[in-house]
Formats: C-alpha cells, sequence, structure tokens
C-alpha cells in the first residue's frame, strides 16, 4: 500500500521553496509532530503549574490544624483589682489542638493528589490532540500546495492551446466561441489557483499555532510511510488507555475519596485542651487538661445527604466516562473504516482511473486535430485529468487523516 503513496507525490522542493530561505531542510510529518510536543506550549506549561500546586495543597491539608493558645486574667475583684486578694483570681494560660474527625486528613491530602493525576492526565489529552492536530494539517497543507503545482501544469496547458488556437482562428477554421471558452477555462483555473492558496494559507496558520516558525518551511516531498494499524478487535481493547478515558478514571476516584470524606462526618472530632492558672498571695497554681468531643446526633439533613450527594457526583462521574468510551468507540470505527475503504480507493485510482484519464486526455489531442471532436470536448478532457489527479491525492491524504485519528485513538501505531 505504501507505493500507492508513493506513487501520489510529485517532486515540488524547488516550487514550494520559493520566497523561504534557501538552504531548508523539508518539514516531514514527524519532525512536525516532534516540534509540536517538545514546544514550550504554555498551555501545556499550565497543567504542569496546577499539578505541582495541588501536590503542595495535599501536604498542606493533611496536616493537623494549627494550635490555639489562650491567655486570660480570670476572677479579679472589681473594688480594689488586687491579683492577690481573691483565692479563685489567677493568670491563665491554655493551648488547644484540635483534631479532624477519623481520616479526614489523610484523605483530604488523597484528594488533593487526585485533582493534580487530574491535571496530568488533561496534559496528556492535550498533547495527544496536538499530535492529531499537527498532523491534520499536515496532510491539509500537503494536498494544498500539490494541488497548486497541479493547477499550474494546467495553465501552461491551456495557455500553449489558446496559443494554437489565435493561429487557428487567424486562419479562420475556428470562432470567436472557442477562443472565448479557452480564456474562460483559463480564468477558472486561476481562481481556483486563488482558492487553493487562500487555503494553504490557512492551514499554515494552524500549524503556526503549534510549530510557530517551522509553519512556513517546506514540506517533505513525498508522502510518509505510514505503519499499518491493527486490526479493529486490537485497537478496540486498548481505548480504555486512551488519555479521555484515564482523565474520566482520575475523575471517578476523586469521586471516591468524596464518598469517603463525607462518611468520615459521621464520626466525632474531638480537641486536647491544656491550661495552667497562676494565683497570687503564697496560693498554690491550677493546672487543667480536658477534652472536647463532637456529638454527631442529627444526621438525616447533614451527614446523610453529604454522602448522598457525594454519591450521586461519583456515579455521575462513571456515566460520563461510559459516554466517552462509547464516543472512542464510535470515533475507531469511523476512522478505521475510511482507512480501509479509503485505500480500496486509492487502489482503483492508482490502477485505472488515473491512466485512463491520461489516455482520454491524449486521445482528445488526436481525434481534435484529425477534426473527429469539437474544441469543447478536448478542452473537457484535459481539465478532467487534472481532476482526477486532484481526486487521486486528496485520498491520499484523507487516507493519512484516517491513520492519524486511528493513532490519536489507539496510540503510537507500530
Amino acid at each position: 500500500m505504501h507505493n500507492f503513496y508513493r506513487a501520489g507525490a510529485v517532486a515540488l522542493a524547488m516550487l514550494w521553496t520559493s520566497g523561504l530561505s534557501a538552504g531548508e531542510a523539508p518539514l516531514s510529518l514527524s519532525e512536525a509532530v516532534k516540534i509540536a510536543v517538545t514546544a514550550e506550549d504554555p498551555a501545556l506549561l499550565g497543567f504542569d503549574a496546577k499539578a505541582e500546586a495541588l501536590e503542595d495543597r495535599a501536604i498542606a491539608d493533611s496536616q493537623l490544624p494549627d494550635p490555639t493558645i489562650r491567655g486570660a486574667l480570670a476572677n479579679i475583684s472589681t473594688d480594689t483589682f488586687r491579683f492577690a486578694q481573691e483565692n479563685m483570681t489567677q493568670a491563665q494560660v491554655g493551648l488547644r489542638q484540635a483534631f479532624p474527625a477519623g481520616r479526614t486528613l489523610s484523605l483530604m491530602g488523597e484528594r488533593r493528589r487526585g485533582e493534580a493525576d487530574i491535571e496530568r492526565a488533561r496534559k496528556d489529552l492535550t498533547l495527544r490532540e496536538i499530535e492529531l492536530a499537527v498532523r491534520l494539517a499536515w496532510f491539509d497543507q500537503y494536498y494544498w500546495r500539490w494541488a497548486q503545482n497541479s493547477v499550474r501544469e494546467s495553465q501552461t496547458t491551456v495557455s500553449e492551446l489558446m496559443r494554437s488556437l489565435h493561429a487557428s482562428y487567424s486562419t479562420g477554421s475556428l470562432t470567436t466561441q472557442h477562443i472565448l471558452r479557452a480564456e474562460l477555462e483559463l480564468s477558472l483555473l486561476d481562481d481556483q489557483l486563488t482558492d487553493l492558496q487562500r487555503r494553504e494559507a490557512i492551514t499554515r496558520a494552524d500549524l503556526a499555532r503549534y510549530l510557530g516558525a517551522a509553519a512556513v518551511r517546506p514540506l517533505s516531498d513525498h508522502m510518509p510511510d505510514l505503519a499499518p494499524p491493527p486490526m479493529l478487535t486490537d485497537m478496540e481493547t486498548v481505548l480504555v488507555r486512551h488519555p479521555a478515558v484515564l482523565l474520566a478514571d482520575a475523575v471517578v476516584d476523586v469521586g471516591s475519596t468524596d464518598i469517603a470524606l463525607a462518611e468520615q462526618s459521621y464520626k466525632p472530632s474531638w480537641a486536647l485542651e491544656a491550661g495552667y492558672g497562676a494565683r497570687g498571695g503564697g496560693r498554690s497554681d491550677l493546672a487543667t487538661i480536658g477534652v472536647t468531643l463532637s456529638i454527631p446526633l442529627f444526621v438525616a439533613n447533614r451527614q446523610d445527604r453529604r454522602v448522598s450527594a457525594a454519591t450521586l457526583d461519583r456515579g455521575a462521574a462513571r456515566l460520563d466516562r461510559a459516554a466517552t468510551l462509547l464516543e472512542l468507540q464510535r470515533d475507531l470505527e469511523r476512522a478505521n473504516a475510511d482507512w480501509i475503504l479509503l485505500g480500496d480507493r486509492v487502489e482503483l485510482y492508482g490502477a485505472a482511473i488515473i491512466e485512463r484519464a491520461r489516455e482520454t486526455a491524449s486521445a482528445s489531442i488526436s481525434t481534435y486535430a484529425s477534426g473527429r471532436t469539437d474544441f469543447a470536448e478536448m478542452i473537457r478532457s484535459q481539465l478532467a485529468e487534472l481532476d482526477v489527479e486532484l481526486k487521486r491525492v486528496k485520498l491520499l491524504t484523507e487516507r493519512g487523516k484516517a491513520w492519524a485519528r486511528l493513532d490519536y485513538l489507539v496510540g503510537d501505531i507500530q
């Protein structure tokens, strides 16, 4: 199958490098992807920064709350304000340390680490999407540039026909209608070339988003050798390792942690307190130690509701994961069908249609010279050969884009 890719390529180096720096190496598909995924993209750096921030929060949130200290002057007589007058007068200092319920602290740290995993999964998914976007744009760019070269060749052919027409017109063997028809076809080719240049500029802008200055480099003058994808059943089994599914898995894991956190609220939280009271007048000082304990009694509208809400959130996350997997399955079947059926069409064009179009175009010139066909039919035959060539290369690039989608879905196709 790779021979058909190579058969569809035309050497365009001189054309593609016009206006570009001399000696600049062609940009291959693999190099374009490498440049994109190794660039310091702000979106990717943002995921790293968020993940690191969440890792720091995981450590902070799993620590005990800060202890509190209390100072007071208690039970002082208001008639004299003398510290040693009353037995109960004390200068107090106390310390209190709270302990959240159950495993709340460790689960809070676990939740933050789960959120960091979500950010890393989002980065992996974004990288996979960047690879796909660059490959699709590269194949489009390849086609638009190839098509421009083919249209220019057709313009040359029509221009040569017009020169011969003008000679025939001067002898009276052709009418003004023939001249106008040739000029119309040439104008239509000019318009087609302008549209192709517009589409190439749009695609170059898409590439520049990820490649920067490398987007203006000429492309390789041949289609890349694409490794055949595995069987559909084999590709289906690896969909669960797609970054979008792994992202959904990370969200489900955080949901499970939220349920465990909500369940901790059924357990009491407690605090340890210690105090010291200094008394005047030679009296002995006093020490205090105690424990405070919360009592979760009314749980129906608080704890029960929190656990229920967390459970429903996790259920919704699992449904989202199932929906994501179904979408990937659908995309895989469509991309695989495109890969197979476009391959069949490429073979058909390479084996029969191209050759017949060329033979028809060549025969139309001979039959026109012998007077057995009219000028309009000859022009249609010449332009039909261009349309067939464009269609063949379009099929090649569309099949390449189907391969890119398969690679996006199942990972590196070797």
